[in-house]
């Protein structure tokens, strides 16, 4: 199949882009021509559109052009390849994602500026976002609490989406093979007429369970070994199908509509009795988000934004083979989570040289788990105000404040400030801002009790939990020009009141109580109880680091970037500092880009890779080792026909074939979760009106 389809792509355009090579002109077709933006619009980091070197805030830029470049179809893989500060683990619970040393529940992700819910385990389900319509990723370091609310402690992370405008009717179909079953299909059909854009979109993704090794340390064993079949990747199929409408009478109103549908189910091996690893159940996620929203101008500088979301997602348990008490096929829901938020906002400009912003925001969020024994909800109403002021010639500053009342947190502020000073082609910016973060439903609820090998599992939520906060403080200095952008940036991070689960040891008041609590425990199960988890505000958070960034249109045709990013998190418990759970301290990221294009055929060729040091594990766990991992991809462009665009491609992901090797123990986790040298193909078709 994949040779036929760059046959044909041959046959329709070879010996146009032949003749049209030999001629070696210059003349770029407008569907060829590539231009890398260093100053691209932003929105995240002021919550205004405004030019990415003159943000106060720095924010970190990944555009769709790059993410096609690179050959990159998933969302942690657009991150992971140009953004050190951010790492992943996948696992059946969903991607475990870390920012700057912090976890999954201390970073937001939005979609155009609305949260993204639905998680397993607090790891966002990272399927439901719709990669064929990113126009851009942007990322904003540390806390920004004062515009977006809770959970921005660690960052935000806003993906911005596309509607295309330039044609009456554009199709486009995307399709990406790899090894081990690794497969994306993304079809989109985009309609503009009259004001009028309807944009639909289907995107299937799947991939195969894999390991790099297949043998475990038997259970208390340091020597004999066993085979395995428990994956390190778990394999997964998934289907994402979006709709958006959106309406323009005139310059000054502009609507929109949307919904977005999202299945998927891991493919892992199943149970079998002559090796260890195998799972009786597939865990199946849906996920169902609709939004409506409009902006109206008053004039240039002055407008008016609204939106509602509904957001719903669900996750459990679906058989594929028979136990004592299920059958193939049944399906045993673990969690339901609903999610409710309106947001209005003016943004003004009062002053000369300043832009002002007003809003409003309400939230509602339940929870439903049957592992836990939930059926809760909380509800958020924050308003909030920031006014960026422009002075003199090259001085800039941004106060901002959000007041948040929370059902079970209270009221609390998140003030933040800002200072950029200008001369010439630098920046040097300096920044303060408060974190806020409030008790997720599961650790204010939880009532969980399980038997897992004989052994019985209590864990409790705390309803007296009190939110955690955060003090964020950076300095930056940035050197920007058509050709060349220089960063470097210095943080501290510093949050109180972490939750975490605690263990409790069991005495006989306390063995009391939970046998009361839990009547279905057993004498034998309570006689082996020796501990329950419970949540409670114990630890402290400290993350110091330094990131360095630098984009150069080195000359015509040519981009080189490199990314540094060094992390030093620590986690203090009681009176004991130890190093923050899955951090890393050293992460690099190299991107190497050449475009040419001879009439009507270009070709692009991006080497990339990622390098970092160890990753620390605590408690009994061995730290992970560091490694490099390279990629490279082409692109070929043949605009030679009036009704379409061919782009094949071709690329070899994890050029020097590394992998980490180890044989699973108990003592064992891993950082490095590829399986090896594979070759990538690919075929994208733009269909022209």
């Amino acid at each position: 199949m994949i040779k036929k389809v760059f046959f044909l792509a041959a046959l329709s355009c070879g010996s146009a882009a032949f003749a049209q090579v030999h001629k070696m002109e210059h003349r770029d077709s407008t569907a060829t021509l590539r231009t890398y933006n260093l100053n691209p619009v932003v929105v995240t980091g002021s919550g205004h559109h405004q030019r990415l070197k003159s943000t106060a805030t720095p924010v970190r830029v990944l555009s769709s052009q790059e993410i096609q470049e690179q050959g990159i179809s998933t969302f942690d893989g657009a991150l992971t390849r140009m953004m050190p500060q951010v790492s992943m683990a996948p696992s059946s619970m969903g991607s475990f994602l870390r920012l700057n040393g912090l976890g999954n529940k201390y970073i937001l992700i939005l979609i155009n500026g609305q949260k993204l819910t639905g998680d397993i385990s607090n790891n966002i389900d990272l399927n439901r976002i719709n990669m064929s319509r990113v126009k851009r990723i942007e990322v904003l370091d540390g806390a920004a609490s004062s515009l977006y609310g809770s959970d921005a402690i660690a960052g935000v992370i806003n993906i911005i989406t596309d509607q295309p405008t330039q044609n009456l009717v554009s199709v486009t179909s995307d399709t990406r093979v790899s090894g081990k079953g690794q497969l994306t299909e993304a079809v989109t059909l985009d309609i503009f007429t009259h004001g009028f854009g309807s944009y639909t979109s289907f995107t299937h993704d799947r991939a195969d369970s894999y390991r790099t090794n297949d043998l475990e340390y038997v259970k208390g064993s340091d020597t004999e070994t066993q085979r395995s079949i428990a994956p390190l990747f778990t394999g997964y199929r998934s289907n994402l199908v979006g709709q958006k409408f959106t309406y323009s009478p005139n310059d000054k109103l502009a609507l929109n509509a949307g919904f977005d549908y999202s299945y998927k189910i891991t493919d892992r091996p199943n149970t079998n009795p002559d090796v260890t690893g195998g799972t009786d159940y597939e865990m199946q996620y849906k996920g169902a988000r609709w939004n409506v929203g409009g902006i109206y101008k008053f004039t240039q500088k002055n407008s008016v934004q609204a939106s509602f979301t509904a957001d719903r997602f669900r996750y459990g348990k679906d058989y594929d083979v028979e136990t004592k008490s299920n059958r193939v096929g049944d399906f045993v829901l673990s969690k339901k989570q609903h999610a409710y938020e309106s947001d209005i906002k003016t943004i003004l400009g009062l002053t000369k040289g300043g832009t002002t912003i007003l809003g409003t925001n309400w939230r509602r969020d339940d929870l439903f788990a049957t592992s836990g024994n939930i059926d809760e909800g909380v509800h958020t109403f924050a308003v909030y105000g920031q006014h960026e002021q422009r002075f003199l010639k090259n001085v800039m500053a941004t106060v901002g404040i959000r007041y948040t009342d929370h059902k079970t947190a209270g009221g609390h502020f998140t003030p933040k400030a800002t200072l950029m000073y200008s001369p010439g082609p630098f920046n040097f910016r300096a920044t303060y801002s408060a974190g806020f973060r409030a008790p997720g439903l599961d650790e204010l609820y939880y009532h969980y009790y399980s038997v897992n090998r004989g052994k019985p599992q209590i864990s409790f939520g705390n309803r007296d939990l009190k939110p955690e906060k955060s003090h964020y403080v950076s300095l930056n200095a940035e050197y920007h020009t058509d050709k060349l952008m220089v960063s470097v940036t210095g943080y501290m991070n510093r949050i109180n009141d972490m939750v975490v689960k605690e263990n409790v040891a069991v005495d006989e008041n306390s063995l009391a109580m939970l046998q009361n609590e839990f009547p279905e425990m057993t004498a034998d199960e309570a006689s082996k109880l020796a501990s329950y988890a419970l949540y409670q505000n114990s630890d402290k958070g400290d993350v110091k680091g330094v990131q360095v960034n630098i984009s150069a249109n080195l000359f015509r045709g040519f981009n080189l970037s490199a990314n540094y990013a060094y992390t030093y998190a620590r986690t203090k418990s009681g009176d004991q500092w130890s190093v923050l759970e899955r951090s890393i301290r050293n992460t690099g990221t190299i991107a190497a880009n050449y475009h040419h294009a001879w009439g009507r055929y270009a070709l692009n060729v991006n080497l990339n890779g990622r390098l970092q040091s160890k990753t620390y594990y605590t408690g009994t766990y061995e730290d992970a080792p560091g490694f490099g991992v390279w990629n490279l991809n082409t692109t070929h462009t043949f605009d030679c026909v009036k009704w379409a665009l061919l782009e094949p491609s071709i690329g070899i992901d994890n050029l020097f074939d590394k992998t980490d090797h180890r044989i699973d123990s108990s003592a064992r986790k891993y950082a490095l979760y590829n399986p090896g040298r594979m070759l990538t193909v690919g075929l994208k078709v733009r269909f022209k009106q």
